[in-house]
């Protein structure tokens, strides 16, 4: 039986989540990954000062699907009071919870001293926390780094500041702002913000197998794990990890069949929500990371080209035909059954 996360007085039925990302938990990925069994997936980072304002890509970018199970919708920011109006729009726009962005390295992120900066600056960090949390009667998470460079890693002494103001819960990456995506993440260092707290702590960074997440959970002591650039083309990631901590069982990557289905889904649900042109531009960095993490074709090269080649279509039906026509190619010539077409492939997707 799965492990739930217990933030506020929202339950999170498992303990794998899925990190907020930028250009990529939009709304269209984020039922697709909840279709196939996540548990928590986070909005894109989301400008509390332009949520505010009502500014309508912003607003996209918070999007609530119907028949989402839970929606968390992440604000950034450096104005306290922006960041509590932010928090009151989310709550309105129907987030279950509201994570404040204290983590992002980006320096168009970090330049405006918000992000990950804002380690840098704990006693600004904690008036934001306590405008958010005044604002709403929403949980409210914080997702931080382990500080701002070797000699400055406070995110013990913040998530235990956090604890005091009523913030529920709080993710810490393993490594610090300095350090960007470089060397590998520090689970041990995170189990000193888990000692420091009673409040729930998710440890994220370098977590892609089975083995790593059983690993970071152990070092960590975390209650929950967060994953970030591994579900890149494997939108199924979450709930594959989650059954192999609640059963050892690791399961099958999908066939040929069901990444197709995916794909198709995926990109049908783009372009439905954005339009064309833009639908399609979303989906193509989706589209490319599927290729790339199929097993077909083989050899590199040709994959480095079939994926090139698909990715300058600009009609949605030939981006079907050709995935499909691309696997089933190679397929044949190692023997494996195949589907028909991709004009079945897309119907059983949409069924």
């Amino acid at each position: 039986m799965a492990k739930t996360l217990q933030i506020g007085e929202v339950t999170v039925p498992g303990q794998v989540l899925m990190a907020p990302m930028t250009g990529i938990t939009d709304l269209p990925f984020r039922v697709l990954a909840s279709k196939l069994g996540a548990a928590y997936v986070a909005t894109e980072m989301v400008a509390a000062k332009e949520l505010a304002r009502a500014r309508p890509d912003v607003v996209r970018r918070a999007a609530v699907g119907a028949g989402l199970p839970l929606t968390v919708i992440q604000l950034v920011g450096r104005d306290p009071d922006q960041m509590g109006e932010g928090a009151r729009m989310a709550e309105k726009a129907g987030a279950d919870i509201i994570d404040l962005n204290f983590g992002c390295p980006a320096k168009e992120v970090t330049g405006s001293a918000a992000g990950s900066a804002l380690m840098r600056t704990p006693d600004l960090a904690c008036r934001i926390m306590a405008a958010a949390v005044a604002a709403t009667s929403r949980p409210v998470t914080v997702k931080m780094r382990l500080g701002w460079d070797d000699d400055s890693k406070n995110a013990a002494e913040l998530a235990r500041r956090a604890q005091d103001i009523g913030v529920k819960a709080v993710t810490v990456h393993g490594r610090t702002r300095k350090q960007f995506y470089t060397g590998r993440a520090d689970w041990d260092a995170v189990g000193a913000v888990k000692s420091a707290v009673g409040i729930p702590v998710i440890v994220n960074g370098d977590i892609i197998t089975a083995e790593e997440a059983r690993e970071a959970l152990d070092r960590s002591g975390a209650d929950g794990l967060m994953l970030g650039r591994g579900v890149y083309g494997r939108p199924w990631l979450a709930a594959h990890l989650e059954r192999a901590l609640i059963d050892g069982v690791a399961l099958a990557e999908p066939d040929v069949d069901e990444r197709l289905q995916i794909v198709i889904e995926h990109l049908r649900a783009s372009v439905a929500f954005y339009g064309m042109p833009l639908g399609l531009r979303m989906f193509r960095k989706h589209l490319g990371w599927y290729i790339e993490q199929a097993p077909w074709p083989t050899d590199p090269q040709h994959r480095r080209e079939a994926k090139a080649r698909i990715c300058r279509l600009d009609d949605p039906e030939a981006v079907e035909r050709e995935i499909a026509q691309l696997w089933r190619r190679n397929l044949l010539k190692s023997g494996n059954s195949v589907v028909e077409s991709a004009t079945q492939v897309g119907e059983t997707a949409v069924a």
